[in-house]
């Protein structure tokens, strides 16, 4: 396994991760099969998405939209709790094929960290899973 660094520089921010963890795969011995990625935090998430200009916005304004109002009971600080949601929502983890040492993406696919409780420096962990051959 392996660990990642990310740092966010906002509070709410949609990190293109795609070229860190491609790099990642170029360190290691394995061809092909799966990788896994997890977060290791309960206020970001990590998914794919299509990162044309000003995406990142669009996902950010959708994430503001979705969270209702209301007066939490977060034991800690309330006001906290719609990053925990919103990392719930979205999720801490995902499981990508690649081959040849690179992601097996969609054309218009990338992977974003997104970051709803920064600035932070944060981990992902990062392992991967070599499939039988048939």
């Amino acid at each position: 396994m392996k660990i990642l660094k990310i740092s966010s520089t906002k509070n709410r921010e949609i990190i293109d991760i795609t070229d860190i963890v491609n790099n990642s795969l170029e360190n290691q011995s394995q061809r092909d099969g799966l990788i896994f990625i997890f977060t290791k935090h309960t206020t970001c998430a990590i998914t794919t998405a299509d990162l044309d200009p000003q995406t990142d916005l669009d996902y950010l304004n959708v994430f503001e939209k979705i969270v209702p109002k209301l007066k939490y009971h977060h034991p800690h600080n309330p006001d906290h709790f719609p990053d925990h949601f919103l990392s719930s929502l979205v999720g801490t983890s995902l499981l990508l094929p690649f081959e040849n040492k690179k992601l097996i993406l969609g054309t218009w696919q990338r992977i974003i960290l997104c970051e709803f409780n920064g600035p932070r420096n944060r981990e992902l962990v990062v392992a991967t899973i070599k499939l039988e051959e048939d």
